[in-house]
């Protein structure tokens, strides 16, 4: 679209609904992985990977708020 000299405003119309888009990817797989990773280290009663699987989220959580 740069390349084309398309209008500002709907370059940036379209990163928008790029970013949209991967944003909704990325819950997508956030829930994936809640429904089975860490469903599957809570159901295995092992201290070790429950924990493994709580410190994962805890950091990917940090990492959302910088």
């Amino acid at each position: 679209m740069i390349e084309e000299e398309r209008y500002c405003i709907d370059i940036l119309t379209q990163l928008r609904a790029v970013k949209a888009a991967l944003n909704k990817v990325e819950t997508e797989i956030l829930k994936d992985h809640t429904d089975h990773c860490v469903v599957q280290a809570i159901q295995s009663g092992d201290a070790k990977e429950q924990k493994e699987k709580f410190t994962e989220l805890v950091e990917l959580f940090e990492r959302y708020k910088q």
